[in-house]
């Protein structure tokens, strides 16, 4: 991503939407690792954005024990089917001034699914859901199912028909670093 720079005016809370994969995982491209700045002109708080990903690599050793660890994705990184991808989304409030009703909304990449309850945001921040594509988010989706009775009862959406996440956070004092996470497994 390049330097980017959003206009507040008055109490409008400053949206920004952090794209942080392409279209296709596996291609390299999307695995660059640089910075996003989102700014209110008002009060000039400024805020660094940062995207990591890394992949769980599953290993066995000589007694047959399994352990896992998080392996850095860089430069041309190779995903496969199944494999697991963590995203690490850092904020860093790089002012004097604290960034108020942050909100950001990420899109899981097309080839992935959002693996269910791997959500979390530091300074006290809430996570919803879309499943409509980012028109509308909940935090618990639902969605209709049809019995082979005909009888329609609401069910949790499943994993796969999660299409966003936002993370809203009230306020990022300053000279602070906002972190959240969420993993994804390709399809």
């Amino acid at each position: 991503m390049k330097g980017i720079s959003f206009a507040g005016l008055g109490g409008l809370a400053l949206i920004t939407t952090v794209s942080f994969l392409g279209q296709f995982p596996g291609v390299g491209n999307i695995w660059h690792l640089e910075s996003a700045y989102a700014q209110n002109i008002k009060t000039q708080a400024q805020l660094n954005l940062r995207l990591e990903a890394e992949k769980l690599v599953v290993a066995q050793n000589e007694q047959g024990k399994q352990s896992e660890k998080w392996e850095p994705l860089k430069g041309q990184a190779v995903v496969r089917p199944g494999n697991v991808l963590r995203y690490t989304l850092s904020g860093a409030n790089q002012s004097d001034r604290p960034v108020k009703n942050l909100i950001l909304n990420q899109p899981i990449p097309r080839g992935m699914v959002y693996v269910l309850k791997s959500a979390n945001v530091t300074n006290n921040g809430k996570i919803t859901y879309s499943i409509d594509g980012g028109r509308s988010f909940v935090e618990n989706p639902t969605v209709k199912v049809t019995l082979p009775d005909g009888k329609v009862e609401i069910k949790p959406a499943p994993a796969i028909a999660y299409t966003h996440i936002r993370l809203q956070i009230s306020s990022v004092p300053a000279k602070t670093t906002v972190k959240a996470t969420y993993q994804a497994q390709v399809r």
